[in-house]
């Protein structure tokens, strides 16, 4: 009976402990396995339990590098976040395994005085339960403080260092007080159940309530470091977004003026022109019309959408595109003057093209690449849509920049959509004003 429940103590739970743990690793670091992985760990866990005696550091150790070598290989992430998120997960079972014990071994000598054998075999059995408590802490923190997100891998390696550390401390100091607590121990009735001469139960279930509670600490603290520096990341592009799109307004306004100063002189450069053709000056008059054709190609935009501030961002941008060998094509037209700010225009254009010209640049050279800008309105709606060519393999990851997008968009009651067919990814964004907001002044 006793080497049976030693058996399905040692192997059994323990396998089913170690896969749990296996599990929720794979969790924290997003990954899902195949099931042929899941029978190969399993093997692997059968092998350590047999080598390493159970419950020592050694185990503890092993364990740790098996799921760090686990995330390493099958599931492709850095070495040092599957040593945290290895330590994380094995801190969590070796705590929720501390705190059953600790509370059964508090509970075993009033159990113990009605019948020794049948309290040792019931508490080793409700020693398993441990199972359910560490399922439920490792879900837990998957959920309220997983945190692994390749956008902010390079500050994720910064700071993890500084998690590293504690719950590594954490680990060492449980693996030590066990040892320092247990390691003197009378077996009294042969059923595994122990008489500590060293522990008081009581302290030990308080001290690993406290490492549990200061893990998710831990865990809180870092979370919130990253969420810190993805809010001040953000807010810094959102300046820098904000100063250029202020710089096209001031390019728009600048332009407008020169227009403006053009129209007013029309007349008078039409008087000087017929002055000269009257007096038979007709080569001072052609100098005098190319003076003029210079000047109106100034005011002139590569691609006009009836939209001062639009025009001079998507010339810059389709300009930059031109440059670097990309097919451009703009058929776009915007209502103007009308209730969407020019602002809120720049932000969609901006980081739309910006998300294009990265596409493209990601591209091989040898392939065709191509932005093209179009739009249309229809009533209340209207529908912007920038199609790119990109590499077909993956989706385009969203970022900021479709964040900012999106929010523009639900400012309008309208809404973002992408979708992509092969090599080609399209981007469309419809925005709702009423009608009569067209014929509104707009102030640049």
């Amino acid at each position: 009976m006793t080497d049976a429940m030693d058996f399905f103590n040692t192997y059994i739970m323990g396998s089913i402990q170690m896969l749990t743990g296996f599990y929720f690793f794979t969790r924290f670091l997003q990954k899902k396995l195949s099931l042929p992985y899941y029978f190969l760990f399993s093997f692997l866990v059968i092998l350590l339990i047999k080598l390493i005696p159970g419950g020592s550091i050694a185990e503890f150790l092993a364990y740790t590098l098996l799921l760090t070598a686990s995330g390493i290989f099958p599931c492709r992430v850095d070495w040092k976040s599957s040593l945290l998120y290895a330590a994380l997960t094995v801190e969590i079972m070796q705590l929720s395994y501390g705190v059953v014990n600790s509370l059964l071994g508090i509970l075993y000598p009033l159990m113990s005085s009605f019948h020794r054998q049948a309290a040792g075999i019931a508490l080793m059995l409700a020693g398993n339960t441990a199972l359910l408590l560490a399922a439920l802490c490792c879900h837990m923190a998957y959920r309220y403080f997983s945190c692994y997100d390749t956008v902010y891998e390079t500050v994720k390696k910064q700071y993890m260092l500084i998690t590293l550390t504690p719950i590594l401390m954490i680990f060492l100091m449980g693996r030590y007080i066990n040892f320092v607590s247990y390691g003197n121990t009378v077996d009294t009735n042969g059923s595994g159940i122990f008489l500590y001469t060293k522990s008081n139960h009581c302290l030990i279930f308080g001290i690993q309530l406290f490492g549990m509670a200061s893990l998710f600490c831990i865990m809180f603290s870092y979370k919130k470091i990253l969420l810190n520096f993805r809010l001040n990341t953000e807010l810094s592009l959102l300046e820098q977004e904000e100063h250029s799109l202020n710089r096209y307004v001031e390019e728009a306004k600048s332009h407008y003026e020169k227009t403006k100063s053009f129209r007013h002189d029309i007349k008078n450069h039409i008087t000087v022109v017929k002055k000269l053709l009257q007096n038979g000056k007709s080569v001072q008059a052609l100098n005098y019309l190319k003076d003029m054709e210079e000047m109106t190609d100034e005011l002139s935009f590569p691609y006009s959408t009836n939209h001062p501030v639009a025009d001079i961002l998507i010339g810059n941008k389709l300009g930059m595109a031109k440059s670097m060998g990309i097919d451009v094509r703009c058929t776009l037209c915007l209502p103007y003057p009308c209730s969407v700010r020019d602002i809120d225009f720049c932000i969609i254009l901006s980081n739309a093209l910006d998300n294009a010209i990265q596409a493209c640049k990601n591209m091989d050279d040898h392939t065709e690449k191509y932005i093209h800008v179009t739009g249309r309105i229809q009533g209340d709606f209207l529908l912007l849509e920038i199609e790119n060519s990109f590499r077909g393999n993956s989706l385009p990851k969203k970022g900021i920049g479709l964040s900012n997008i999106k929010t523009v968009a639900e400012k309008y009651h309208g809404a973002v959509s992408t979708i992509t067919r092969g090599t080609s990814f399209l981007l469309s964004v419809l925005l709702i004003f009423p009608p009569t907001s067209i014929d509104s002044p707009q102030k640049l």
